[in-house]
Formats: C-alpha cells, sequence, structure tokens
C-alpha cells in the first residue's frame, strides 16, 4: 500500500458524508474515520441531519463537535445557498436538478424528496469548495450516497461510497444503484456476498469499481487480552431492537428452553422500535428474571456486556456483516448466528460458533442449548479461533490502507467486457 508522502499528488482532504453522524450504531465508521486520518489525510464530517440527543458514548459526543450537519442550518439558510449556486452556475444547477428528478422518478423516496437531497448537495457544495476537499466517501447507498451524487453533478469533487446492506440489496432499483455507481468514482462494500449483490444491478463493465473492503476494528478490541469464559449461563444480543435482528424469535427460544427447564440469563444490548413489543413479550411470558434490556450502551460497556457472557447470539433475519460479531470473536467470545449475507464469511461453524437458517426457532435452541452445555475450555478455544480471524481480516488499518488507494486511484479500466481481476481477497 501507498503512503500519503508517497504521491506527488493526492487528496490530501477528505469528506465524509452520511446521513446520521455521528451515531450510536455507527461506530465502525468513527474507527474508519480516524484511521484515515492517522494515515496522514485530513477528514472534513458532515452529516445530513443530527440525532444527537441518542448519543451516550464519549467518543460519539466528541465526533459531534466536529462534524457539520446540513439540516441546522434551517431551511432559509438552504434555500439562499442554493441561489447563491444557481447564480454561479446555472448550467450545471439545472443539470442537478435533472439529475435529481430522474434519481426520483419511480423511486421509493420521489421526486420531491430528491429536490430535497438537490437542496441539501447545494449546501454541501458551498461546505466542500471552502473547505477544498478533494473526495467525498458516503456511508450507505440511500440518501446520502445521493446528496453526494447531486453535489459531484453541480461540479463538486468525485465521490464514492460503501455499501452495507441489507437495505441497498432489498430495493436497488428503487435506490437507483446502477446509477450512483456509475456516477461514482468507485464503490466499497463490506463482503464478498454484498459485492455479488451489486454486480446484479450494474453492467459488468462496472464491476471493476466495486472493491471489498471490510469493517475492521482497533487496538482498543484487538489488543485487548482474553479472559475467561465465565461458568455463570449468560448469552448477550447486542443490536437495534428490530424485525430484522431476529430479537423476536430470541426470546421466545429463550421461552422455550425456560418451560423445558433450562437456566440462561439473556441480555439484550441496544434500543429501538421493537422494544416495546419486546418489554410486553417478556412480562406475559414471566421472563423478566431471564432477559433483561439495558438501552443503548456505550463502546467500552458492550465490551463488559460481551466479557460477561459465554457466547454472543444474533439470530438475524437480514444483515450486511454485524460489526458486534467481529467484536465479540476480538474478545474471545464465540457466535451463534445465521446463515445470512457475510456472516458465513467470518464466523465458521464448529470452529469459532455456530450458525443456523435463518427463522429456525429449533436450531436455534439446539445452538443454545450446545453454548450451555460446553465447557469453558471448548469455548474458549472457539473464541480464540474467532480473535485470529478477525486479527487476520478486519484489522481497521489494513482496510483503510486500501480504502486510501482507491482514493488515490486515477481511473478503473471500464473498457473490457471480461470479467474483472478481482483485487482483495480473504488472506
Amino acid at each position: 500500500m501507498r503512503s500519503v508522502s508517497s504521491l506527488d499528488e493526492s487528496p490530501v482532504k477528505v469528506a465524509y458524508l452520511v446521513n446520521q453522524y455521528p451515531k450510536v450504531s455507527h461506530s465502525f465508521i468513527r474507527r474508519e474515520i480516524a484511521a484515515v486520518e492517522a494515515a496522514g489525510l485530513e477528514v472534513q464530517r458532515f452529516s445530513i441531519r443530527s440525532c444527537a440527543s441518542e448519543l451516550v458514548d464519549p467518543a460519539d459526543l466528541e465526533e459531534l463537535k466536529k462534524t457539520r450537519i446540513i439540516l441546522n442550518q434551517g431551511l432559509w439558510a438552504i434555500l439562499i445557498t442554493s441561489f447563491q449556486v444557481f447564480l454561479s452556475q446555472p448550467i450545471r444547477f439545472f443539470q442537478a436538478v435533472q439529475l435529481a428528478m430522474q434519481l426520483g422518478w419511480k423511486s421509493d423516496r420521489g421526486i420531491l424528496r430528491h429536490l430535497i437531497y438537490f437542496l441539501e448537495a447545494c449546501t454541501l457544495l458551498q461546505w466542500l469548495t471552502q473547505a477544498k476537499v478533494d473526495h467525498v466517501h458516503a456511508h450507505f447507498g440511500s440518501n446520502s450516497t445521493a446528496v453526494a451524487c447531486l453535489c459531484h453533478a453541480l461540479g463538486g469533487p468525485p465521490y464514492s461510497f460503501t455499501v452495507h446492506g441489507p437495505d441497498e440489496f432489498d430495493r436497488p432499483q428503487a435506490m437507483k444503484l446502477a446509477e450512483k455507481i456509475n456516477r461514482a468514482k468507485f464503490v466499497a462494500t463490506i463482503s464478498f456476498f454484498s459485492r455479488s449483490q451489486l454486480y446484479r444491478w450494474c453492467p459488468v463493465e462496472q464491476w471493476p469499481k466495486i472493491q471489498v473492503i471490510r469493517c475492521g476494528l482497533d487496538s482498543d478490541f484487538l489488543d485487548q487480552a482474553l479472559t475467561p469464559i465465565p461458568e455463570r449461563p449468560h448469552l448477550v444480543c447486542v443490536g437495534r431492537l428490530c424485525a430484522a435482528k431476529g430479537q423476536l424469535l430470541l426470546v421466545e427460544a429463550v421461552r422455550q428452553l425456560v418451560t423445558e427447564g433450562a437456566f440462561l440469563h439473556l441480555t439484550l444490548v441496544g434500543d429501538g422500535e421493537l422494544r416495546p413489543q419486546l418489554e410486553a413479550l417478556i412480562q406475559q411470558h414471566g421472563l423478566q428474571e431471564f432477559i433483561k434490556i439495558t438501552g443503548w450502551a456505550s463502546s467500552a460497556m458492550v465490551q463488559e456486556y460481551l466479557r460477561s457472557a459465554r457466547a454472543l447470539v444474533l439470530p438475524s433475519f437480514a444483515e450486511g456483516l454485524p460489526v458486534v460479531i467481529m467484536e465479540a470473536l476480538a474478545l474471545g467470545r464465540p457466535v451463534i448466528s445465521t446463515y445470512i449475507a457475510g456472516i458465513p464469511e467470518l464466523v465458521e461453524p464448529g470452529v469459532c460458533g455456530w450458525l443456523i437458517p435463518a427463522g429456525s426457532i429449533t436450531a436455534l435452541n439446539r445452538a443454545i442449548l450446545r453454548v450451555l452445555q460446553s465447557s469453558e475450555a471448548e469455548l474458549e478455544q472457539f473464541g480464540s479461533f474467532g480473535k485470529q480471524r478477525v486479527t487476520d481480516n478486519h484489522n481497521i488499518d489494513q482496510e483503510v490502507a486500501k480504502l486510501i488507494d482507491l482514493f488515490f486511484q486515477k481511473d478503473f479500466d471500464l473498457s473490457s467486457s471480461t470479467i474483472p481481476c478481482l483485487i482483495y481477497e480473504y488472506s
């Protein structure tokens, strides 16, 4: 990998754009930005909207101070900025309006919403110009990438974006992924599975742009010494409380196991729209002694919850590749999860955890019993193998070095119609 100082021409200023940043569930973006800065690039942080009231982690609160939020400017300031952009470059202005209508046509958000994205792009353009930013990188293929794309059409810097899934894969045509990929300098995605899904929605000539850049962990997790597996039959599930994470199925699994005489305790770490339904279900079945919901937790608290558990259990129905799985394995805790998306690329059944068919409560019960019945020595061996896999393949500094190479790369060869050479593979 090339260093920043070794290049005569390099984008020394990079902007990150996210719909909501910082956000409780986006610690992986914070780690990525920190690693990019550590590599020598200057990073400007931009967010479309704020979720400051949800923040609990001191690191997120510190990031908030460094982040400019577009919608905090207020409607009149955004309209005035848009008028200034019109006066300075009217042709690009109308071309970008046309693109906004093209992106909005038959999309899930509609033309009006995309015209709002266009106004947001005008404010972003002004800020990028003032900061002399050379490249914009967005996370998620939704509205943040639409704003970056429209800003580029207005004459702003080139952009790239990271696709995580599963939202992008649920509605690729409604998000106009093909057009966003076509106009991007490159597209990063977090697993081979997610790359394959993007291949489905763009011409083969665009495939060289799509590169696997995995989410990674920093020394806060990778340098942690492994601690003994606790004897207490405690499991932890970390993630947003939502239908896709499978917590309703997990509560039912605990109910069945308790009814059959098993003794265990489950901690649900997180918050979200499903919390009232989960709390009602726990109370209905009298499981208050066995299941606790903590609400949002800081990174340090998540580490403590993981260390206190025999395993992480995440019976998701839809995912990208959950960072919490990396965090659990890095701390030496085996994982129960599902055969979906990028998860099998990290969790090897019988080596560092158990994978089950998504939606199968029978298989989930069986895996939980395996964790409860396994010896601490066996679980520690699983955890040790898992930590090595994360260290080898999910080191944030290694992954960011690949990302920076893509920032520096001038063009991809899109002239060949053959299947492109795949640059980054698992070691």
